[in-house]
């Protein structure tokens, strides 16, 4: 029942995506986020006072995150082992997101190929954090192709992972892990001290799922006739070409698959940030390099899925 349950929400989230209009938990994560932040900065002042609360805010928010999930499971659980697995289903399916970024990524694609590079622009900023405003076709066609692979392990392959370890309320609370930190996880004066904690503890919680992507995404350069080889070498090489801990090793993955350049300089909140280049620029980026990095993030999605229900069979057996 657990590993159908798996394979039904990675379905779902296949077909369907995430609709705008239905209930999603990564919404009242956020509205939480919003309003313990809120206490925090009226009772905190100074920098090692916002530190302090930015570790109580990560307590309250993953705890409250894990503990809710398993009394609902649990208790849908009691009434009923259909209506267990129903919110079993329902739980997984909202922590995965290969759709809604593959979604997303396809609107940047269709207004480079048939729009206006204003509409490219605003589509893109919708995805990223930088500056989007000066951007140019080839700047924003690697913009995308960036957000897809970093994503593919925050959006799909750690909320496997997590789910291998402790199910559907483990795979919940790392999304509030990965929550916090796309709110309040940035280098910036305004979220520095409060948002240390959640952006070390998002590098924690993605240290392993970042280096699966590296070999995942090499397998899926194979299938998909890319240049795996290069994929792995060079996923390897550049491994620590970026500022986090964990975005180069996908990152770099991709543009060895691709035989094309990622990284460089961008400027994020105003502000320059001179980031090295990750890959060897055998070709120009082209506006395919897009489609074919959304090809590889859902493949290695696929790939975790088998993966880790695998090793779940293997460790729990087949319930």
């Amino acid at each position: 029942m657990t590993l159908l349950a798996w394979a039904v929400a990675w379905l779902l989230d296949y077909w369907l995506g995430d609709p705008h209009h239905w209930p999603h938990p990564v919404r009242w994560i956020g509205n939480l986020i919003s309003f313990m932040q809120r206490q925090i900065r009226r009772c905190c002042k100074s920098d090692r006072a916002l530190k302090i609360g930015g570790g109580v805010l990560w307590l309250v928010v993953v705890g409250t995150t894990w503990g809710v999930s398993w009394g609902v499971l649990h208790l849908a659980n009691q009434v009923s082992v259909w209506l267990g697995w129903l919110v079993e289903v329902w739980m997984i399916y909202t922590v995965l997101a290969a759709r809604c970024l593959s979604d997303a990524a396809l609107e940047v694609y269709r207004a480079l190929k048939d729009g206006t590079i204003e509409q490219s622009r605003e589509k893109l900023s919708w995805i990223v954090g930088r500056d989007t405003s000066q951007l140019q076709r080839p700047q924003i066609t690697r913009a995308v192709v960036e957000t897809v692979a970093e994503n593919s392990v925050d959006g799909v392959i750690a909320p496997l992972f997590f789910l291998m370890i402790g199910g559907a309320p483990l795979a919940l609370a790392y999304k509030a892990i990965n929550t916090l930190d796309s709110m309040v996880g940035y280098k910036t004066e305004k979220y520095r001290a409060i948002g240390y904690v959640s952006a070390r503890l998002d590098d924690l919680a993605n240290f392993i799922p970042a280096r699966l992507s590296w070999l995942l995404l090499t397998l899926a350069a194979f299938f998909l006739r890319a240049n795996p080889r290069q994929a792995l070498l060079i996923g390897w090489r550049d491994r620590y070409k970026h500022s986090s801990p964990n975005c180069a090793w996908p990152e770099a993955t991709v543009a060895g698959a691709l035989g094309i350049r990622l990284g460089g300089p961008n400027t994020y909140f105003g502000e320059r940030v001179e980031k090295p280049w990750m890959g060897d620029e055998r070709r120009g980026i082209a506006l395919d390099d897009i489609t074919r990095t959304i090809q590889l993030m859902m493949l290695a999605s696929l790939q975790a899925l088998l993966l880790f229900a695998a090793l779940r069979a293997l460790a729990f057996g087949t319930a």
